[in-house]
């Protein structure tokens, strides 16, 4: 049996976002990283945050907090490099925490593509383009990630596909990827 604990991707410095914190932004009276905890807690129960800063509020919403290891904001992957060295399961589905309607079933097509295709990676897209911070990653591709940080590169999609990444498409009405990334799409 596969174990699976999830991370909400918070740790960026959110430039398009004048630098304030995205996942505290509000949307409709509740942060953005409240939307993500209550559609992730239906689909799984071992969550934890990464955040670079803002730690204690993060707190406050009552899962694990930690920084990346990798100091000065290097991106998504470096998060996931945090999340998958801080794992004690097989598996972390990463998400973002800017992207509040991603489908209900995110973790099972995620996990069943891992399972079926018998990959160490399976991330989501939609008609439109994919949505590498979006996946289902194993542990066992912590050093290979470490190395490929190592070396200067930061683009998810292309270590995604350098490891055998699945990309697993997603209706419209299963759910949207939709992320907020600026004040104005906040409005």
């Amino acid at each position: 049996m596969v174990t699976i604990s999830a991370v909400i991707l918070a740790g960026g410095k959110a430039r398009r976002m004048e630098g304030r914190d995205k996942g505290l932004q509000v949307l409709h009276s509740k942060p953005l990283i409240q939307y993500m905890i209550e559609r992730l807690r239906p689909q799984i129960t071992d969550i934890s945050i990464n955040a670079n800063r803002n730690q204690a509020e993060y707190a406050k919403f009552g899962f694990p907090v930690f920084a990346d290891e990798l100091a000065n904001f290097q991106g998504p992957l470096s998060g996931m490099l945090s999340g998958l060295d801080k794992a004690k399961t097989d598996f972390v589905l990463f998400v973002p925490c800017d992207s509040p309607f991603f489908p209900n079933n995110l973790l099972e097509k995620l996990k069943s593509a891992v399972e079926n295709d018998r990959t160490l990676i399976a991330y989501a897209c939609d008609e439109e383009r994919e949505h590498p911070t979006f996946c289902l990653m194993s542990i066992v591709l912590k050093e290979a990630l470490r190395t490929y940080l190592a070396s200067g590169e930061r683009r998810l999609l292309q270590f995604m596909r350098e490891n055998g990444g699945v990309a697993v498409k997603f209706a419209e009405n299963e759910g949207q990827f939709v992320n907020f990334n600026t004040l104005n799409d906040l409005q």
